[in-house]
């Protein structure tokens, strides 16, 4: 078993609750908004905002690496404990990939629909839809 020194404890909450945690992580790899942001133990802290991509964490056990679908939200890192703060999360084995492509092609035919009314709210709205569900595809693709 690796020290307490070089060992993380990462957790993805949403509104709904606890969605993943690990206590036994040697890398998280998040997406934010400035590019894909690295922490391993005794990282500085940090709080920075995240977009919709995909999380990964790496077990201090080395038996792969553990895929979350994060939908937008912020990290925080101090003192070798990760907190995902996310408007919604999904670990790739929970994802429905029928579900996802469904919600894909709902958001696909709003941003038609908002660009024919010249609706830029409800097409920004349909482009983060669009975002989260290409987002859930490819984590579960994986």
């Amino acid at each position: 078993m690796a020290d307490e020194q070089s060992v993380l404890t990462v957790s993805i909450v949403t509104p709904d609750g606890n969605v993943y945690d690990n206590g036994q992580a040697k890398l998280l790899v998040v997406k934010t908004q400035l590019g894909e942001l690295g922490i391993m133990a005794n990282h500085v802290p940090v709080i920075a905002s995240l977009a919709v991509d995909e999380a990964r964490v790496q077990s201090v056990s080395g038996d792969g690496e553990d895929e979350i679908a994060v939908n937008g939200g912020f990290v925080e890192f101090s003192d070798n404990v990760a907190t995902i703060v996310a408007d919604s999360a999904e670990k790739q084995s929970e994802i429905d990939v029928d579900r996802a492509q469904n919600a894909k092609k709902r958001a696909e035919a709003r941003i038609q629909k908002a660009n024919e009314a010249h609706d830029k709210d409800e097409l920004a709205r349909a482009e983060v839809a669009l975002r989260r569900a290409i987002n859930r595809i490819n984590v579960a693709g994986k």
